[in-house]
């Protein structure tokens, strides 16, 4: 049988380091790639659509949220499986569970609201391991799968979420899946093919143990996002092929600049970056300029970042030196208070002693050769 496997939607994602003009874009994009999920099931005659956790960013959506992720829903043509994740779990205050949800939800969109198995189609059993909250205090795979004897004639499908024990950086956490655990139940047939959620970039674990990633990029350091899974599944293995749905991006670009000719080929290259309002950028920023070239390096970010979806420096890992020149000063026809005022901030911008106060005293005087129209 063939089905797609998809994970980590988080409907209703707040982009913080988007501008306000890119928030509503990005989440309208991540709605149309739950539709082109849909539209990636029909294309490929897959049987059923398995979501393996974090449909919902949380719990306490606002209603239209939730209806328009039912209306992209109404798209698809097989039935779909929605797997509670650490993000959307069965607490008290479920979103599965409310009284929208219950009365809107479409026909063929299926909760997997309990832990075990569940027959899907003739032939066909999931395997669930929901999150009852946040902070479980189990391996939560491992406990769907206890009582697990080798099916006959059934194609069986673990649908999980959470990091494996090769992957989780927390090796205390009780919530850690153990690999051996899924290796052994590949292995003497009680399960098929097992799906992970949690993990946004698409990674092979094993041929038969899959996390498909998020359907639209979330973070910078995702290196294989937005995608889903077509599998192909038979009892004894299966051909998984990634399929790109995605339509973001998320990117660092490392610039040296300690020239104009630095600065012109930064400029090349944001030029050159398609799909700019749909594109995240950070820049790391490394080198020393002058007061004036720093003016035209503000000018050509301003520019460019009026047409990216986010443009900015990556702070944490930016190395960028501004020394103020004579050449700087030199053609601006200062005089009287003005021409104290830049021989105060030069005078800060060179202290060794507050490295803030210096950082402010270079903004203000590459913003003040801005201003003076020298040319930059």
């Amino acid at each position: 049988m063939r089905f797609v496997a998809t994970a980590d939607w988080q409907l209703g994602m707040t982009a913080h380091y988007l501008g306000a003009e890119a928030r509503p874009r990005y989440a309208e994009a991540r709605l149309e790639a739950v539709r082109r999920i849909g539209a990636v099931a029909a294309e490929h005659d897959a049987e059923l659509v398995v979501v393996a956790g974090d449909v919902f960013e949380s719990n306490l959506l606002d209603r239209t949220i939730l209806l328009r992720a039912f209306e992209a829903l109404r798209t698809f043509t097989v039935p779909v499986y929605l797997l509670p994740g650490n993000h959307d779990p069965l607490d008290a205050g479920s979103i599965y569970t409310s009284e929208l949800f219950r009365s809107q939800c479409p026909p063929h969109v299926h909760v997997l609201d309990r832990s075990g198995v569940h027959e899907v189609a003739p032939g066909v059993e999931l395997v669930a391991a929901p999150w009852p909250n946040k902070n479980p205090r189990v391996d939560l795979v491992a406990a769907s799968i206890v009582d697990l004897a080798p099916p006959e004639g059934v194609l069986r499908i673990l649908v999980g979420h959470g990091a494996t024990d090769s992957l989780n950086p927390d090796a205390t956490s009780l919530a850690t899946i153990v690999e051996a655990g899924l290796t052994s139940a590949l292995g003497d047939s009680r399960l098929h093919f097992v799906v992970l959620g949690d993990r946004h970039s698409t990674f092979e674990v094993t041929d038969r143990v899959w996390y498909p990633g998020t359907s639209e990029v979330t973070a910078r350091r995702e290196n294989a996002p937005g995608n889903v899974l077509v599998v192909d599944l038979t009892p004894t293995g299966a051909q998984v092929t990634p399929v790109h749905v995605g339509r973001w991006r998320y990117l660092v670009h490392r610039a040296p600049l300690d020239s104009d000719a630095d600065i012109d080929a930064l400029q090349a290259a944001l030029e050159a970056m398609p799909d700019k309002h749909r594109t995240a950028l950070w820049l790391v920023l490394e080198g020393t300029l002058t007061v004036t070239q720093k003016a035209r390096l503000d000018v050509l970010l301003g520019d460019q970042g009026a047409l990216f979806a986010r443009l900015g420096s990556w702070e944490r890992h930016e190395d960028l030196h501004v020394v103020p020149d004579d050449a700087d000063f030199a053609d601006l026809g200062l005089t009287g208070f003005a021409d104290d005022a830049v021989s105060e901030l030069r005078a800060l911008a060179g202290a060794d002693g507050d490295a803030d106060a210096a950082e402010v005293a270079r903004n203000a005087l590459a913003l003040l050769v801005r201003l003076s129209g020298a040319p930059t």
